[in-house]
């Protein structure tokens, strides 16, 4: 009896049918409706061959094995772009900007639903492949359709301390030939005329759409609204110490008698090879979570271990908004407020450094200023109402994390979505089978 129903065409239709509907429902696109009469045809018309690789009648009623791999590897395709897309994506951990929460080698899946999936700003695209082919190079898709920012409804909003999967905001332009580093702040320290003229060094100047520029991962410390401020390394939302988490790390100078400290011993705190700055046989330079810095301070041979932190008002020009009338470092920054959709800034020249990208590029305005005079779309503008909510991203390896203190805010039209769990680990210091880090496989990410 029930073999009999499933076989049935028109459970299958019935079956396939609300499936599709209930997406086009969540989709909010519901010409795509009309889809529904070709799914019709599929399975109860019949009158369209749409599987044109297939035989349409074959003998003895099979498939050769080359068709039924097709239509496998077909299968396959569609169905794990649509999950990538709309529901779960993997994401590997390039950097040791979260160290020690998240570490250089960790494979994780992030979920599209905990915030909602966005849908693509660049539908034309090779599948599973973000922005450069693989081997070949060049652009791995077409901006022949360009999609606006469009986000579907998901399980719940963007919460302070989320660890969250995000596109670079400055990467919409890129220097090919070091396409890691912020174009920005490249021009910033080169000029703008040697970063397009010496292509030796800098490569191809090539601008990306917003869901084509790198994913980053950083833990959203702020939310549209929040006032964020560091003083002396510690960070306040809101006038609150920010909550410390396990994993968080600062860069410390460990100072010894004058003997070495012994590898092993560096090895079971977990510093990496490529953490281990060392100056001389008595000065070394490491970041280190607080757990670790205390149990550094108990070696036999160790003198001293203090923490490295900035002075208030020295100031660095690559921190945000890049302008000397905010002196800002890494350890003292701020206040600043996080625009929130809807609210409204009065603007002078003064400010606006801190809200210049903000107007001009996320939300797509025509910025001038002329003196002490602010022009938005041609319009004298005393003041701006932001079309988008905004959010604070820093990495929890403090001192090694390039995040919002150096690009500042994210547009929540570049936020991917939420890492969930760690299902595989590897350790790049380590040869197989050692460099496994069997603990953290399958473990949630907090």
């Amino acid at each position: 009896m029930i073999p009999s129903i499933l076989s049935n065409k028109w459970f299958k239709f019935i079956t396939v049918g609300l499936l599709y509907s209930l997406w086009v429902i969540w989709l909010g696109s519901y010409l795509w409706f009309i889809v529904l009469a070709i799914i019709f045809d599929i399975y109860i018309t019949q009158k369209v061959h749409w599987a044109f690789w297939k035989k349409k009648n074959p003998p003895n009623g099979k498939q050769t094995k080359v068709v039924e791999w097709v239509d496998a590897i077909i299968f396959a395709v569609i169905a794990a772009t649509f999950i990538r897309m709309f529901f779960i994506e993997a994401y590997t951990i390039p950097t040791s900007s979260m160290e020690k929460s998240m570490l250089v080698g960790d494979y994780l899946f992030v979920s599209k639903t905990a915030y909602g999936p966005k849908t693509p700003n660049t539908p034309l695209s090779f599948p599973f492949v973000h922005n450069t082919m693989p081997i070949v190079g060049g652009k791995s898709y077409s901006e022949l359709i360009q999609r606006p920012y469009k986000r579907l409804a998901g399980f719940g909003e963007i919460k302070n301390n989320d660890v969250v999967v995000f596109h670079f905001p400055e990467g919409d332009t890129v220097a090919l030939g070091i396409p890691n580093a912020s174009y920005y702040q490249l021009v910033r320290e080169n000029g703008r005329d040697r970063v397009w003229g010496d292509k030796r060094t800098f490569g191809e100047i090539i601008s990306r759409p917003v869901d084509k520029r790198e994913n980053y991962i950083k833990r959203c410390v702020g939310i549209a609204g929040d006032e964020i401020k560091i003083i002396k390394g510690q960070l306040y939302v809101n006038g609150e110490p920010q909550k410390k988490y396990p994993g968080m790390q600062f860069d410390y100078i460990v100072e010894t008698n004058g003997t070495s400290i012994n590898p092993k011993a560096l090895d079971r705190l977990n510093i990496s090879e490529a953490d281990r700055g060392v100056f001389s046989s008595q000065r070394y330079f490491f970041p280190l979570t607080e757990k670790a810095a205390e149990e550094i301070k108990t070696f036999s041979n160790v003198k001293s271990v203090t923490e490295v932190l900035q002075d208030p008002g020295q100031w660095e020009p690559a921190i945000f908004p890049s302008d000397s009338k905010f002196p800002w470092n890494v350890d003292n920054f701020g206040p600043i407020t996080i625009p929130a959709k809807g609210t409204t800034v009065n603007l002078t020249v003064d400010n606006l450094p801190l809200y210049q990208r903000i107007i001009d590029v996320y939300e797509a305005n025509n910025l001038e200023v002329n003196g002490n005079e602010i022009k938005i779309n041609g319009e004298v503008a005393t003041s701006y109402t932001f079309k988008m909510d905004y959010y604070w991203m820093m990495g929890d390896n403090r001192h090694n994390s390039a995040d919002s203190r150096y690009w500042g805010f994210v547009p929540e039209d570049h936020v991917v979505g939420k890492a969930k769990f760690i299902w595989l680990s590897l350790d790049k210091d380590k040869s197989f089978p050692a460099n496994i880090r069997f603990k953290r496989m399958f473990s949630v990410v907090k």
